[in-house]
């Protein structure tokens, strides 16, 4: 599963070093050499153009300083053997660590890209040392890194789960209903309410499973597994194109590979006779 390594230490100032991880990005593309997939580094950015001024700190991962910069989305392509990569193209390619914390400077790049100016009164912002915060040169409004909280839950009826495909997921694979929470919600509110609204089931006993840090683009999945209390399915068309009970013996579909905290959450609560 995607997750930041346990030996990586965020930073809020530079700490440059003899080795560092330069995470450069294209709106959701990460620059990697052609050839091995391997960042920039400080050079190979100069020589293409890279605003390296407006760098963020990230962290240390190990030995390596990483820090996250961009480019904006006109930028031309690279030359000299690179190319901007979808980040999510790259799960499998690059090595696990390097990927969690890829997505880690995804989300401090787009937070420092988006946030040159006021969204208050349009002033320039200037960070602040010590945490991660950009505040307003005139008018002093604050602005953190954007964390959008979203639930996710696994419904169980005896021995069988609940999986549907998203109306808008381009694999088309099944998975664990999931949605984003809306202000004054608790998580468990966005459970009940989403598991009514996409397939018109109610739901009890909500367990904790898990969460994740999902950059894509700036998620935070928030994981349960909860029993049926009634109701028949009736999906959502606008949101949900197919959900079914997968009982023992049933064919499972599809469903989201291990990099995800859905693939865990089925995974663990396989029905007995197909784990």
């Amino acid at each position: 599963m995607l997750v930041t390594p346990s030996h990586f230490v965020p930073l809020h100032a530079p700490q440059p070093g003899a080795h560092e991880h330069i995470f450069v990005f294209r709106g959701g593309a990460l620059l990697v050499r052609e050839s091995d997939l391997a960042l920039p580094d400080e050079s190979a950015c100069l020589a293409l153009d890279v605003p390296l001024a407006q760098s963020r700190a990230v962290g240390m991962l190990g030995q390596h300083y990483c820090r996250a910069a961009w480019v904006e989305a006109g930028a031309a392509d690279p030359a000299g053997g690179f190319a901007f990569r979808p980040l999510r193209s790259l799960f499998g390619a690059l090595d696990a660590h390097l990927m969690a914390v890829a997505g880690r400077a995804f989300q401090v790049a787009e937070w420092a890209r988006t946030h040159r100016y006021c969204g208050a009164c349009g002033g320039p912002m200037e960070a602040l040392a010590g945490e991660r915060c950009m505040r307003c040169t005139r008018c002093g409004h604050a602005a953190y890194p954007r964390i959008s909280p979203a639930m996710m839950v696994l419904v169980k009826k005896g021995d069988a789960i609940l999986l549907a495909r998203n109306a808008a997921s381009p694999t088309g694979r099944f998975s664990a209903l999931a949605g984003f929470l809306e202000a004054g919600e608790s998580v468990e509110d966005a459970v009940h309410r989403e598991v009514h609204e996409e397939v018109g089931l109610r739901v009890h006993d909500l367990r904790y499973f898990g969460s994740q840090s999902w950059p894509f683009p700036h998620s935070l999945m928030i994981a349960f597994t909860a029993q049926w209390a009634g109701g028949e399915i009736s999906a959502d068309p606008r949101e949900i194109a197919e959900a079914r009970w997968f009982g023992p013996g049933d064919t499972l579909p599809e469903f989201p590979a291990g990099i995800s905290i859905a693939g865990e959450l089925i995974r663990a609560n396989l029905p007995r006779a197909a784990a």
